[in-house]
């Protein structure tokens, strides 16, 4: 009994040490969160992004011109009344080549759109996603026009689109899937309301 109690109190000590760290921790991740997502928009998509042409490489690899509001329409179809997800990437980005899986695994169950950004033609983007093995469905954006649109300083980015057009929930920077998910849910959670 007594040595129950000992490596309890043991253990009270190291959390109350660890509770302050662990709350600095905390607050850094946040204020890093809050400082990359400062200056993107949010609200309404803005309708001359909306119109902007481009090229779509579907799952299959066919490329097809459309605008991006098409490139969602299409994305929206496998889903209807759903939010879609958006992973803004490029294929130089190491940052972004870490995420990789987690995007796979949420294209397989969830509307999710690729961008493109700064990558090159569809061409090109498109032999890098087939030397990686990725099928995604890709928006190509080779000025990075969404990005400066929406305030991206950075990419990786992701951002859901709920039914009404509007994009919520950004983040910059390394996003799990379980924080991908996670805003996926609250973005739908929202709407409903």
């Amino acid at each position: 009994m007594y040595r129950v109690a000992h490596v309890i109190v043991a253990i009270m000590r190291l959390l109350r040490r660890n509770l302050r760290f662990l709350l600095l921790l905390a607050l850094m991740v946040v204020g890093i969160h809050l400082w990359q997502t400062w200056s993107v928009q949010s609200g309404q998509m803005p309708s001359s992004l909306l119109q902007l042409r481009s090229e779509f490489i579907d799952r299959d690899g066919r490329i097809r011109e459309m605008t991006l509001e098409q490139a969602i329409a299409e994305i929206r179809q496998s889903a209807p009344g759903s939010p879609v997800a958006v992973h803004v990437w490029a294929e130089w980005c190491s940052i972004c080549k870490l995420e990789e899986h987690s995007v796979s695994r949420l294209v397989q169950d969830t509307p999710v759109l690729t961008v493109a950004m700064q990558s090159g033609s569809s061409e090109s983007v498109l032999a890098v996603m087939r030397e990686r093995g990725l099928q995604w469905p890709v928006w190509v954006d080779p000025q990075g026009q969404l990005s400066t649109v929406l305030g991206l300083r950075a990419v990786p980015a992701f951002f859901v689109i709920s039914q009404d057009g509007v994009v919520r929930l950004p983040a910059v920077g390394y996003t799990t899937e379980l924080g991908m998910r996670m805003r996926l849910l609250l973005a739908n959670a929202n709407h409903s309301h």
